[in-house]
């Protein structure tokens, strides 16, 4: 009787499992259906690696639209600068050979280069922070002609960008460097030392290194809503195709091709003690690097730090290490979380870094921004508090903390990205009362006006939306939204 009640209990265990993790399952797939159509993402592939496992595993619509090919767990993308993270990898993996310390000056390697550069360590290489001339101009073509001993002797000649370590700021330069250590130090060209000594042990079956000249099977398109119009990127909102060149030498900053699973494979590789031998070696490549001032510095408020090859997500709450690549994927571990998410997409763009938390909130409610995830200790308060008091009350919910609080702020950005949120999940009335706020506190600020003649809009209040794009353009003649607005309404 016991070993029966036993068994029962055990299936009725396993029945709840299986159905927590389907309904799981299924409530990320309507999130991800409904981001890519928001968004016009054409293909995706996402894995999630919970508790050391892979615990999802889904593929999404065209790979190519132009033939109408379905993105399957085989398709093969660009994973563009996440290739900086397998390049820290390789480096620890030399440290742990005895070959180099990150601490290192790359002058103890590499010869032919300027004096202010001799001092310069691997480990601000490998972060960012090195204040090297980058090796691409302002439309993100490499330096002569792609040929590696001209782009070389350019690089050269050009100013510092600050001195080592002052500040953080992206460079392609530092890798290829790295990638002269790399093939210097182990004897083979860097290719084949990561291919060796990552694709290899972790078994992976469709990653490789290539670029839109290589005929890989089961490639999947490259689109770009992103266009470069005089060195600055612009989104036009128009679907182009996107074709990108990585000379063999520039392979160490952007270079390899892989699937969702392939890289799940290598993470759970990592974590396994497959590439890395020593724990600490890992805490190493993932300790976000602070600057001379001890303060840090990332690509944004959410990427807000860089440590070995890998960007990071400093945060008190579920912080991440986060590899991104192209504006079109991401990968994040939660090494607190025992959780790790791919997303890769054909869309440069779609940046799914900024919905990779939203798919963590499945698995940790408290991560999801419907539940105030991500906002400051200030404007979570505010947030919770609307919510339950409702916000038709929102002005006065305000006044209510302000008063308890005398030192309580929010900014002008907050609300009002607070207020888009709400325009993202459809909620325009909540997003009205939001916007409208946004005003009383903010009555000098151009945008926030703008923003609440946009919510206005959207509800068809049309005399009240031109009124206050009006306003916006009173307070800043140079709104050229504002100003085509009221062009479109005469």
């Amino acid at each position: 009787m016991k070993t029966s009640l036993k068994s029962f209990l055990v299936i009725i265990v396993l029945f709840t499992q299986n159905y927590t993790a389907q309904k799981r399952s299924d409530s990320i797939d309507a999130f991800i259906t409904h981001t890519m159509q928001e968004l016009k993402i054409s293909g995706l592939q996402l894995a999630v690696i919970r508790n050391e496992k892979i615990d999802q595993l889904s593929s999404y619509g065209l790979a190519n639209i132009e033939h109408g090919i379905a993105t399957k767990n085989n398709t093969v993308f660009s994973i563009n600068s996440m290739t900086k993270a397998f390049v820290g990898v390789a480096v620890m993996q030399l440290q742990e050979q005895g070959k180099l310390k990150t601490n290192d000056a790359i002058s103890k390697y590499i010869t032919d280069i300027p004096e202010n550069w001799k001092k310069i360590t691997i480990r601000q290489l490998l972060s960012n922070t090195s204040g090297l001339p980058n090796n691409i101009d302002e439309k993100e073509q490499v330096l002569g002609e792609g040929i590696e001993s001209k782009n070389w002797e350019i690089v050269k000649t050009l100013p510092m960008e600050f001195s080592p370590g002052e500040k953080f700021s992206y460079n392609q330069t530092g890798y290829f460097i790295l990638g002269k250590i790399i093939t210097q130090l182990s004897g083979v060209h860097f290719t084949k030392f990561i291919e060796d000594n990552q694709f290899k042990p972790s078994k992976l079956l469709v990653t490789q290194f290539g670029d839109s000249n290589d005929i890989i099977e089961n490639n999947a398109g490259a689109y770009s809503t992103i266009i470069n119009n005089d060195g600055h990127w612009i989104n036009d909102g128009k679907l182009h195709n996107a074709y990108a060149t990585f000379p063999l030498f520039f392979r160490t900053a952007t270079g390899i091709l892989s699937s969702a699973e392939d890289l799940s494979k290598w993470i759970l590789a990592l974590q396994e003690g497959k590439l890395l031998k020593d724990q600490k070696s890992i805490r190493e490549l993932f300790t976000t690097i602070k600057l001379n001032n001890g303060d840090i510095g990332g690509f944004n408020k959410l990427t807000n730090g860089y440590a070995l090859g890998w960007p990071t997500v400093v945060r008190t709450e579920h912080p991440a290490v986060a590899p991104v690549g192209g504006m079109r994927s991401a990968l994040f571990v939660y090494p607190q979380d025992h959780l790790s998410i791919v997303i890769l997409t054909n869309l440069q763009g779609s940046n799914p870094e900024w919905f990779i938390d939203e798919i963590a909130g499945y698995y940790f409610p408290d991560m999801k921004a419907e539940n105030g995830f991500g906002l400051s200790p200030n404007m979570k308060m505010l947030y919770l508090q609307t919510r339950a008091d409702g916000y038709q009350n929102v002005a006065s919910v305000y006044q209510k903390i302000k008063k308890k609080n005398k030192s309580f702020k929010v900014s002008e950005d907050e609300i009002n990205s607070w207020g888009y949120q709400m325009m993202g999940r459809d909620l325009k009335n909540e997003a009205l009362a939001v916007f409208k706020l946004n005003t009383e506190l903010f009555p000098n600020s151009s945008n926030v006006f703008d923003s609440y003649g946009e919510i206005l809009d959207a509800l068809g209040r049309k005399e009240e939306a031109i009124m206050n794009y009006k306003k916006s353009l009173l307070l800043n003649p140079d709104n050229t939204n504002a100003a085509n607005y009221l062009k479109d309404k005469k």
